[in-house]
């Protein structure tokens, strides 16, 4: 079997998800990247995306208590897999095999 890949949204997603490990839930995904990436994202994109990453096996999700907030309702909260934790891992390294033979900017 070929080495898997996820496109720039998946692996923003999922980023954001081992980053918020279990407070990751759709509108806390959404908050987060707004606030450390500076950038607008929709709620139903982030949702798709996390489904996504679901079925191919790199978050897992379950439902949360309810909260009077939510007036009664659950969230569904994801946590990435170690699929999900090897294939950041793998992308990372692969970028900075990239990046280090970028000239101008010398990792040194």
């Amino acid at each position: 079997m070929g080495k898997s890949y996820i496109g720039e949204f998946e692996e923003l997603v999922l980023t954001i998800v081992a980053i918020l490990q279990e407070e990751a839930y759709g509108n806390a995904i959404v908050t987060e990247i707004k606030s450390k990436v500076g950038r607008e994202v929709n709620l139903s994109a982030v949702h798709v995306t996390l489904y996504r990453l679901e079925d191919k096996g790199y978050v897992k999700s379950d439902m949360g208590g309810a909260t009077n907030e939510r007036g009664g309702r659950r969230k569904r909260i994801f946590t990435i897999t170690n699929a999900g934790l090897a294939i950041l891992k793998d992308m990372k390294e692969s970028r900075m095999d990239l990046w280090k033979l970028i000239p101008q900017l010398n990792f040194g």
